[in-house]
């Protein structure tokens, strides 16, 4: 009789501890977080302004090694060897110039979204962490790491208002 008591409790004290837990578990959307709050549109748009204004440019130069190369080729049995061999040489290296902006111009850009998402993923923590203890809450987990849940432990929204009323902008430049 004595061990029937303790079991009972040992499975009701599990029991509360099961609920109380699921009450303070959470989920939240983070890439609606970081794609739909105002600073990430308006990182996202001007990041893809950027990207527009820069291939506008590099199409261009482009056509324009394109066209020299035609007029270089068209221009070989005019020339002699030696100045052929030249403007040849210096065509390569521009094409070589342009190919080293068109990476660079790649990898600034990664490397300034990547920036955009760590000052929004920084700007974010204070305000979770903020809103857990304000709120009794033990977990926030990405809504891409559940299986299935209930809608209404979804914090997305709550948090999304939060986060455009606390961040307006990401100041890119």
């Amino acid at each position: 009789m004595r061990y029937l008591k303790i079991l009972s409790f040992v499975l009701l004290i599990f029991n509360f501890y099961n609920l109380s837990f699921a009450e303070e578990t959470y989920f939240i959307d983070m890439s609606k977080l970081l794609n739909q709050s105002k600073a990430g549109k308006e990182a996202q748009d001007f990041l893809k302004k950027k990207i527009i204004n820069e291939d506008k440019k590099l199409k261009e130069e482009g056509e324009l090694l394109k066209k020299e190369e035609i007029d270089l080729i068209a221009k070989k049995k005019t020339l002699s060897t030696d100045e052929y061999k030249k403007t040849l040489n210096q065509l390569r290296e521009k094409n070589v110039k342009f190919q080293r902006k068109r990476v660079n111009f790649t990898t600034a850009i990664a490397t300034q979204r990547a920036e955009a998402r760590s000052k929004l993923l920084k700007a974010l923590d204070p305000i979770l962490t903020k809103y857990m203890s304000e709120n009794n809450v033990q977990i926030i987990i990405d809504k891409k790491y559940v299986v299935m849940a209930n809608s209404k432990i979804d914090l997305t929204d709550k948090i999304l208002g939060i986060l455009n009323k606390e961040l307006k902008s990401l100041n890119l430049k």
